[in-house]
């Protein structure tokens, strides 16, 4: 199954005041490199625990304070992700035998989780389902109703969490428990959820008349801004802005790149790549220059960009890998759901890049 071989992962846009707990969880079946079960928890985008079918156990991917205080707190998401790994693999099963899809390689993932807004105590539920790359099934926790973009809308009845019972238990845990279990993460480690680390900013440049990308790798939070400058003034022509990338170990990078073919080489210092982070007093100002660009000139092009393919196999392996679907009604349910794909980019290292719909 080709398609696979395309890595999606999800990304929310959260504000300053909305803090979120997510559940990601994947079960595949057939022919693949993967583990069967994968499921990932995060609060506010940054790891908390990870499971999957050969480590059951639930491990923390941070140091987070709560588990300091409640050491048998990872217990309650060993259970859910053993109880949750049966369900989906039923459940995946009982779908291919309903599409009558027995052979090769699929995948049935779920979303779920809560948003709180802390500055309205709004608190926002949601749980959706998708299959083999697209939206399944979506839940919507005011009709308790379950949707499908399919043209099987009968599909819901082969999961078991459809039923009106347990719809009625899912709506309960995340309108009620998630939020107090969220509220609990972001008061016992507000430090560290609202820390910011500056990036390391670079340019990188393939050959000579290419592109030169300003990237900037390692910033903590996401509310960050990467752009160019000429003369003092943000330009846009010529310029290709890259969105914001999650890096394995919490924080972020981005990159944008300037067409450099038709600037005269005395005009250069002319141009400044400027980064901007939320909590940061002062603007990071780097001025172009021949001198300080990283390039790989004259070496011999790889098939694979080796850091990327160290970075997909480490997110792998951790199980930081949010496999998901391309949810084509995300902003219905108040979560921004879009796709990831691995692409070259920035001159030959490669980076996770998506598609974003006009906010």
């Amino acid at each position: 199954m080709k398609t696979f071989l395309t890595l999606f992962f999800l990304c929310y846009t959260v504000s300053a005041a909305k803090h979120s707990l997510k559940f990601f969880l994947t079960e595949t079946s057939g022919e693949t490199n993967f583990t069967e079960f994968d499921g990932i928890a995060t609060v506010d985008n940054i790891e908390i625990g990870h499971c999957d079918n050969i480590n059951v156990k639930a491990k923390p991917k941070q140091d987070w304070e709560i588990l300091k205080q409640r050491p048998t707190h990872i217990d309650w998401y060993t259970h859910n992700c053993v109880k949750t790994q049966h369900i989906l693999k039923a459940n995946l099963n009982n779908l291919k035998q309903h599409l009558n899809q027995t052979e090769g390689l699929h995948v049935l993932q779920r979303m779920n989780g809560c948003e709180w807004d802390d500055e309205s105590n709004k608190v926002t539920g949601f749980i959706q389902y998708g299959y083999d790359g697209e939206d399944l099934l979506t839940l919507d926790l005011q009709t308790k109703t379950w949707t499908s973009p399919k043209a099987q809308a009968d599909v819901k009845k082969y999961l078991t969490e459809t039923d009106t019972r347990r719809t009625d238990l899912m709506k309960a845990f995340l309108m009620s428990e998630c939020p107090d279990l969220l509220q609990t993460y972001v008061r016992s480690d507000k430090s560290f959820l609202e820390r910011t680390e500056r990036p390391s900013v670079s340019f990188l440049q393939k050959t000579p008349s290419s592109p030169v990308c300003c990237h900037a790798t390692g910033f903590y939070p996401d509310r960050a801004d990467l752009f160019w400058r000429k003369d003092g003034k943000e330009i846009h022509e010529g310029v290709e802005k890259g969105q914001i990338l999650p890096n394995h170990d919490g924080t972020f990078q981005m990159s944008s790149e300037l067409n450099v073919s038709l600037i005269k080489h005395e005009d250069w210092r002319r141009y400044d790549c400027v980064f901007q982070l939320s909590g940061l007093t002062e603007d990071i100002v780097s001025t172009l220059n021949k001198t300080q660009i990283q390039t790989n000139w004259g070496k011999k092009s790889q098939p694979f960009c080796p850091r990327a393919a160290g970075v997909v196999l480490l997110l792998v392996i951790s199980g930081v890998l949010y496999c998901c679907w391309r949810n084509r009604n995300g902003e219905k349910q108040g979560n921004h759901t879009q796709s990831f794909q691995i692409l070259f980019d920035c001159n030959n290292i490669c980076y996770f890049s998506f598609r974003l719909p006009a906010c």
